[in-house]
Parts: C-alpha cells; sequence; structure tokens
C-alpha cells in the first residue's frame, strides 16, 4: 500500500527544486522531508531522486510523480462530486513554452480559469523540450512541437505559430545597406549569416532552420534572450534579427519598428498539446476547450506535420 504522505513529499521536493523549499510548502521541517523520503526509498529499495550534479528523479521517481499527479486530479473530480468530503485548491501544473504565453495562451485559458476556479502553475520551456516535463513526471500537460508522446499520454494538434526573421530598420541600414546589397526581400543568404542574430536559448533551433533552408550550416554569431518581451526589445534596439512570431510583431511590422529580412523563408512551427490519458475531467475539459479555441488563434498545421489519427 503507497503511502501518500511519503509521496506527497516527493512530490514536494521536485515541485520547489529543492528540499528547503519542499519542506516549506509542506509546512515541515527539512529533516522531516529527508525522512520521508530516506523512508520511501528504504521501502521501495531503491532511490527515487538523483541528488548530483543536479536534484532530479529516478526513472522509478518519475513514475511515482506521474501517480501523485494523476491522483490529485482525480481528488479533484471526486470533490466535485462529493462536496461533503471537503474543499481542495484545484491547480495544474503545465510546461508551455515563452512565445505562446507571450501570445495566443492567455486568451485562450484566461476565461476557462476563471470559470472553473483553476490554478496553474505554468513552466516556461522550449517547444522543443517541454516534453522531456511530462517524462520526468513534473507536469500534467503541455505544449511542444513534437507529435509523438510520452507512455500513458496523448497528443493533439492544436495548430501552428509562423516565424519570422526580423529586425529594426536600423539594424537593416549597419548590416545590409551599407555593403551595398538590396533591401529585403532580396536579402543575400551570405549577409544573413553574418550578422548577430537573437537567439531564445541553447534548445532554440529556430535560427539554424532557417539557415538551413539557405544551405548554411555553419556556427553564426548570436546572442542568448530567455525572454519572450526581452527578445522583441533586442530586435527593436538594433542589437540583432531574431525569428519572432507573427503574433507578437504584428503591430511592430505595421508601424515599420520592424522589417522582415527573409520574407520568403518564414517558418511554420507545429504545436502539440500533451496531457495524461487518466488526468480527470479537467484535464479532459481544458484538452476540449483548447482544441476548440486553438482553430480560431493559431493557423492550420504544416500539412506535412500534421500526425496520423492512429498516433493520437
Amino acid at each position: 500500500m503507497l503511502d501518500y504522505k511519503l509521496l506527497e513529499a516527493l512530490a514536494a521536493v521536485i515541485d520547489q527544486a529543492g528540499f528547503e523549499r519542499g519542506a516549506r510548502a509542506l509546512g515541515l521541517t527539512q529533516s522531516a522531508v529527508s525522512q520521508r523520503i530516506k523512508l520511501l526509498e528504504a521501502r521501495l529499495g531503491q532511490p527515487v531522486l538523483v541528488r548530483t550534479p543536479r536534484l532530479g528523479p529516478t526513472p522509478l521517481g518519475r513514475r511515482l510523480l506521474n501517480h501523485v499527479q494523476q491522483v490529485r486530479l482525480l481528488e479533484h473530480d471526486l470533490l466535485d462530486q462529493i462536496p461533503a468530503l471537503g474543499e481542495s485548491e484545484q491547480r495544474l501544473r503545465i510546461a508551455i513554452n515563452a512565445d505562446s504565453l507571450a501570445t495566443w495562451w492567455p486568451t485562450v485559458t484566461g476565461s476557462f480559469c476563471r470559470e472553473r476556479d483553476l490554478l496553474l502553475d505554468m513552466l516556461v520551456e522550449d517547444q522543443e523540450v517541454a516534453l522531456r516535463r511530462m517524462r520526468d513526471g513534473e507536469v500534467a500537460g503541455c505544449i511542444c512541437a513534437t507529435p509523438r508522446p510520452v507512455q500513458g499520454a496523448r497528443s493533439h494538434p492544436l495548430g501552428s505559430m509562423r516565424y519570422r526573421a526580423l529586425a529594426s530598420p536600423d539594424f537593416v541600414q549597419r548590416h545590409i545597406a551599407k555593403k551595398g546589397h538590396a533591401i529585403p526581400p532580396l536579402m543575400p543568404a551570405e549577409t544573413l549569416r553574418s550578422m548577430p542574430a537573437i537567439v531564445y536559448g541553447r534548445d532554440d533551433r529556430l535560427q539554424h532552420r532557417l539557415l538551413s533552408t539557405m544551405g548554411f550550416d555553419e556556427p553564426f554569431p548570436h546572442h542568448l534572450c530567455p525572454s519572450s518581451e526581452g527578445f522583441v526589445r533586442l530586435a527593436l534596439s538594433g542589437m540583432g534579427y531574431g525569428m519572432i512570431p507573427e503574433q507578437q510583431a504584428a503591430h511592430l511590422l505595421a508601424s515599420g519598428e520592424l522589417v522582415d529580412i527573409a520574407p520568403n523563408h518564414a517558418l511554420d512551427v507545429p504545436l502539440y498539446w500533451h496531457h495524461w490519458r487518466h488526468g480527470g475531467s479537467t484535464l479532459d475539459k481544458l484538452t476540449d476547450h483548447l482544441l476548440r479555441e486553438c482553430a480560431t488563434v493559431l493557423r492550420p498545421m504544416p500539412e506535412q506535420e500534421t500526425p496520423r489519427p492512429g498516433m493520437l
């Protein structure tokens, strides 16, 4: 029989990224939480946490975290059906990419959360790596660019976001016009490769994909900026060009504050919603809501990216 006090200690340590913060969240001492983790590992006969070089769950720990998260969601469903059992805060832990959070996500999910008194813990991850959070048992759902779900989960295509290579007019004048090259749409690929880019993080491959479509796979000069808002501000300041969502930059393109320096090379990034198969009615209703609303706010999926029905 599982001891859920021990499992809650494991979940708190992972959720709060440390024993001390996990203990505060549970209203316990750090020593008490450590003892619960040790007792859990003793009963199971193997570790549930990796302590170094970075705190994280073992494969067994990930399975237990998945179980805890699903039990929490199912418990909320039961409390909704039987109010006499008491009240419980309804919270979902979601991994989402920064560009979705900065554009369509608040509009789409705002009304749903208000109507259901739902609280969200949103972990900001690039769409290429958010699925790792699902695999590690840290989140109940995620937005990512990968169609294939992890074991025990489902995947649904939401639509795509179009990214364009944007820069300030001042940047264009300094890096293109001074070399005697034409202003877009006649941007030479060699010029684009040599100009400083803005990259969201180590896992952001959009600039690499852009240059690859032009036949270049070599390294290129770039700034790293892990902030969606900061990314746009750096482009406006003339520090570099960046692959920016069309939704986010529409008003800046219209005003001329940013210009498209590679208009024939826009990239459409597919987005998929992943969630547990047995996550309870709230997760199922959120899924239905996302599928319905995203059809109006996202672009259609690139034809080659749409998965076969059997994949979902």
